[in-house]
């Protein structure tokens, strides 16, 4: 793989784990003209085969555990991890609850971490670009 290339276009996949989609809104908002996300060159995916950069959020629950694991693994080896929000970061509003397995680190490695309930697009395309910076 170009590594070039991924510092000019890196691809996003987004994994939801659960959670209230209040960060999935936020995710979305970004690559909406005001935020323009894709002026960095990122482009979501709809294949973690092809993606550079996984974006989760929500709290990991007993049911996606595995999934996200699974999906984790399919990625390149050349990859970063962002976890999006406060359920994501440390469980949020759902922690201790009978589903939630614990966050997200607890079984993925993660690189970058962008707090808030849910985190504003500002912050998120400032978690991607120090992603970017990772990358390269």
């Amino acid at each position: 793989m170009d590594m070039d290339l991924i510092k000019k276009s890196p691809w996003i996949y987004h994994l939801n784990t659960g959670g209230c989609i209040g960060c999935d809104l936020e995710l979305i908002a970004c690559i909406t003209p005001k935020y323009d996300i894709e002026r960095l060159g990122c482009l979501l995916k709809g294949s973690p085969r092809h993606a550079d950069i996984l974006v989760v959020t929500g709290p990991l629950t007993r049911q996606t555990r595995e999934r996200a694991k699974r999906i984790y693994d399919q990625m390149p080896k050349k990859k970063i991890v962002v976890a999006l929000g406060s359920c994501g970061i440390t469980g949020g509003v759902f922690k201790e609850s009978y589903c939630e397995a614990g966050p997200i680190d607890k079984d993925i490695h993660v690189d970058i971490y962008v707090p808030g309930c849910p985190p504003r697009p500002e912050a998120i395309i400032y978690g991607i670009k120090k992603a970017l910076e990772k990358l390269q």
